[in-house]
């Protein structure tokens, strides 16, 4: 391997632990503050998803008609998608905005820390 080569390998290693997120990180759940359905969960997904992600909903937007968030297990069950498009730096939901980066580090430490289904 050429002495680029190396550079760039360990450069790689290097930064792929800072990244922040869950999945490079080892660290991020160590240090997280704990999150679940009743300490944060239910608040945020009644005040920031429900209106369009409520089995209750009226007028559901165009969210899926099978995607509910009414139980901790019903978020759970979507897991992946709602960490890809409710947290991060420029999230996709809910569309209007309004979360605020404490809250999407938080649903972000619950969905990925937490025990499933709680």
């Amino acid at each position: 391997m050429r002495w680029w080569g190396v550079a760039g390998f360990i450069a790689v290693l290097s930064l792929s632990g800072c990244t922040g997120t869950p999945a490079e990180d080892s660290n991020f759940c160590a240090g997280a503050p704990p999150a679940d359905w009743q300490t944060f969960g239910h608040g945020f997904v009644t005040q920031n998803c429900e209106t369009c992600h409520s089995s209750t909903s009226e007028n559901r937007e165009s969210a899926p008609s099978y995607v509910f968030f009414d139980t901790a297990e019903e978020v759970w069950t979507y897991k992946d998608a709602v960490l890809t498009k409710a947290t991060g730096d420029s999230p996709t939901m809910p569309p209007l905005g309004g979360t605020t980066a404490d809250d999407r580090y938080l649903l972000q430490v619950w969905l990925t820390c937490g025990v499933e289904g709680q």
